[in-house]
C-alpha cells in the first residue's frame, strides 16, 4: 500500500477540525457552530475519500505497469 496523498491528509485534518467545532457547538449550545462543524467534517470525509480513490487508481496503474514490464522481461529471456 502506498503513502497517503495530500487530499487524504487534508481531508482527515478537516474532519478533526469539524469534529472539534461540532463538539464545542454542542457544549455551548451554539447550533450554528455545531452545524458548521458537521459540514466541515462531511467535506473532510469527501476529500479524504477522493484522495483514497486517486491513490487506488495510481496503485492500479503502477501494478499494470509492473505486470507489463515483467511480461516483457519474461519474453526477452
Amino acid at each position: 500500500m502506498s503513502i497517503p496523498n495530500n487530499d487524504e491528509a487534508e481531508g482527515k485534518w478537516e474532519q478533526v477540525k469539524g469534529t472539534v467545532k461540532e463538539k464545542v457547538g454542542e457544549a455551548t449550545g451554539d447550533r450554528s457552530l455545531e452545524a458548521e462543524g458537521e459540514l466541515q467534517n462531511a467535506e473532510g470525509e469527501s476529500q479524504e475519500t477522493w484522495g483514497k480513490f486517486k491513490r487506488g487508481v495510481s496503485d492500479t496503474i503502477d501494478s499494470v505497469g509492473d505486470a507489463i514490464k515483467n511480461t516483457a522481461n519474461n519474453i526477452n529471456r
